[in-house]
């Protein structure tokens, strides 16, 4: 291998290597272990959600939760079993909290479900391997945790010129890389490959530390006449962070608060691209992965291939774990990890180390003192910040004075931690501080969030009333023009038109009629007394008065009939009372109907119900053209059985609709959420449209 340049960064430190405790034996695969639990959020991003229920039968390698956006990755089953439970579990955490997970029971079989390999993945297009990567679950098996497929795609493929795989591995004590490149170097160099093929790059560079020298080895074997850059670097700490790397490699220095895709490179663990060789090739997802178990707590440390959600107590009593003799339990390194409160937190897929110190091995540190301004915490920084300066802002609560400072450049190395003469905790300061920040953040972004929605609500108001206003002033002008036209044709009558169409004129017709109907009637009556009277008493007294009777009687009729003739046509009274016990009798009729055929009536009753219906139809018919309102249409519609599952289909597609529509009218709905219920809708209308092909 031909000399080439590197470069170097600021800082670091060189930390006791401790890598000898487990670097000596090979990868041992861990036992299968009776119970597993499978926490949804593996990695940065969405959480996964269930696609199983309690109690449902599973196989290795089958999808038990489902991305739930676009940062976010699937989780499969570890082996085979029964799903036991679903809800709050351990979770590999400082703090020892639950988080949701999936509880598995293994069977003892440890069968696959079905793979599909690729062994031609050239023949495939970019989308449709990415998407192959993306549905094995793949994360940042490095530490950070980040979904393979999201960083694959998150830049236009022309934009990178730089694949880098990091093989680094500086952190103390772990080991789990080494023996992964020294055992499947061929594995990891067709991972390569396969990223090299979908990213096309103009050169890959493979960065790896010079205290790792079978591992040198087995990759130059594997690489052959492959056109990849094998860089081998001196062992410093934390070579191995994502932008120190590029920068001991290409000499470029990534910007503040960049990331290396922003100057054209894209790195990669090297176990990543081991896992990324197993999902296309073989077909499989992420199951499992390889752990480092360490320290002189342990009677036999070792790398060990151990499923994911195995209890980290189980692996460690496989490593012959002395209780006794271990002070605390650390997941990750002695310089970036924290302490496990508890053994029965499960393995992750971004666990790649389990040290179990003595207290002799990691004693605590002394009580802090206060800050001497010596300067060697910014010597010794990697990101080039000045520790001690972040600090005074940390413990001040300086927010603005941070973020001016870089804070979110700090990669929490610990680095300036362990050259302090003061024993201070400044990584914990400033992991402190930055989750103050975010909170602030959060709350200044719904504070936001909510004074924009009070001022459209207002806008809206305001709108609303002027449009109300404007109404209001409308109808009044229309009732104004209205006024002015009635007042118009009462002072110029329309001689022309006909006597109904004269109000006044007509109504006065109308009430002469009403009293002349009355004159006649009582003009009846007393006729009818004078004749009785003129046949009991024949007198020429009541004779006189019978006939003077009768010509009043007749005048009032000539009267009556010639008022009658000039008044307007009476407008027929409508049948409203006779329609609406119609469409009440109607309405019983096919109340009576349908209780029958709900109940399993005879075919007698059914028929004379039938027909009583028909009746009550075609009075309503009656009704209606005896009454000045349309006659309706009547359309019967005979109603198939109901559908359970249809109906369950439809109503689970109508709440995510609504659901969805809610998400996209709420301006800061997070995208994964957006994109899961659009999942959601999806998958709803698939699920009814294969129903009701059935």
């Amino acid at each position: 291998m031909s000399e080439v340049k590197l470069w170097d960064f600021h800082g670091g430190i060189h930390p006791p290597e401790h890598k000898a405790l487990s670097n000596r034996t090979p990868i041992q695969p861990a036992p299968l272990p009776a119970r597993l639990i499978l926490p949804l959020g593996q990695h940065i991003g969405a959480p996964a959600q269930p696609i199983v229920a309690v109690g449902e039968r599973v196989l290795k390698g089958q999808t038990i939760a489902a991305a739930s956006g676009q940062v976010s990755a699937p989780l499969h089953a570890p082996t085979s079993g029964t799903v036991s439970f679903i809800g709050p579990q351990p979770y590999p955490h400082v703090s020892g909290m639950l988080a949701p997970a999936i509880v598995i029971d293994s069977d003892g079989l440890d069968a696959w479900a079905p793979l599909e390999p690729c062994a031609d993945y050239r023949g495939l297009e970019p989308e449709v391997l990415l998407e192959k990567i993306r549905q094995a679950g793949i994360s940042g098996l490095g530490g950070a945790g980040f979904p393979t497929a999201v960083k694959l795609a998150a830049r236009p493929q022309g934009k990178i010129h730089t694949l880098i795989i990091n093989g680094a591995e500086c952190e103390p004590y772990i080991t789990a890389d080494d023996r992964l490149m020294r055992e499947r170097a061929a594995e990891l160099v067709a991972g390569i490959e396969i990223l090299a093929w979908l990213i096309q790059p103009e050169q890959v560079l493979i960065g790896i530390e010079d205290n790792k020298p079978e591992a040198i080895a087995a990759l130059q074997a594997a690489l052959g006449e492959r056109p990849f850059g094998l860089r081998v670097l001196p062992t410093k700490y934390p070579s191995g962070g994502e932008k120190q790397l590029v920068e001991l490699l290409t000499g470029q220095q990534v910007p503040s608060g960049g990331l290396p895709t922003d100057v054209g490179m894209l790195c990669q663990n090297v176990g990543t691209c081991v896992a990324i060789h197993d999902a296309v090739l073989q077909g499989r997802p992420l199951v499992s992965r390889i752990v480092t178990l360490t320290g002189e707590a342990l009677a036999r440390p070792m790398n060990v291939e151990a499923l994911l959600g195995t209890p980290v107590g189980e692996l460690l009593a496989f490593a012959g774990l002395d209780e006794a003799r271990m002070d605390r339990l650390i997941m990750g390194g002695p310089m970036m990890g924290f302490t496990l409160p508890s053994l029965e937190a499960p393995l992750i897929k971004t666990g790649n180390c389990l040290l179990a110190p003595t207290r002799s091995e990691l004693p605590p540190p002394p009580p802090p003192l206060p800050c001497i301004r010596c300067g060697a915490c910014a010597d010794a920084c990697p990101a080039s910040l000045l520790p001690q300066q972040l600090h005074f802002f940390a413990l001040g609560q300086e927010h603005e004075q941070l973020r001016a400072h870089n804070l979110f450049d700090c990669i929490e190395c610990g680095a300036c931690a362990y050259v302090c003469p003061s024993s201070l905790p400044l990584v914990q300061y400033y992991r402190a501080a930055k989750a103050e920040i975010r909170e602030l953040e959060q709350k200044q972004h719904k504070a936001e969030h909510s004074r924009r929605r009070f001022e459209l609500r207002q806008e809206r108001l305001r709108k609303a009333e002027e449009q109300k206003e404007a109404e209001r002033q409308a109808r009044a002008e229309q009732a104004a023009r209205a006024k002015a036209l009635q007042t118009e044709s009462a002072a110029l009558p329309d001689r022309t038109a006909p006597l109904a169409a004269q109000p006044s004129l007509a109504a006065g017709l109308l009430e002469q009629q009403k009293k002349l109907r009355i004159e006649a009637s009582m003009a009846q009556v007393a006729l009818k007394k004078a004749e009785k009277q003129l046949a009991a008493h024949a007198t020429p007294e009541l004779e006189a008065q019978v006939a003077e009777l009768r010509a009043a009687v007749e005048a009032a009729k000539k009267t009556l009939e010639a008022v009658t003739a000039a008044a307007p046509p009476a407008v027929p009274a409508s049948n409203d009372a006779a329609l609406k016990k119609a469409k009440i009798e109607l309405a019983m009729k096919r109340t009576e109907l349908k209780k029958a055929e709900k109940a399993g009536a005879d075919d007698a009753e059914l028929t004379r119900l039938r027909e009583a219906l028909a009746g009550a139809e075609r009075a309503l018919h009656a009704a209606e053209e005896a009454s000045d309102k349309p006659a309706p249409q009547l359309i019967r519609t005979d109603k198939r059985p109901v559908d359970e599952k249809l109906r369950t289909l439809k109503t689970e597609l109508a709440f995510a609709r609504a659901d969805l529509r809610k998400l996209e009218r709420d301006e800061a709905a997070d995208p994964p959420a957006l994109e899961s219920a659009r999942t959601r809708l999806a998958e709803a209308e698939r699920k009814l449209a294969e129903h009701q092909s059935e």
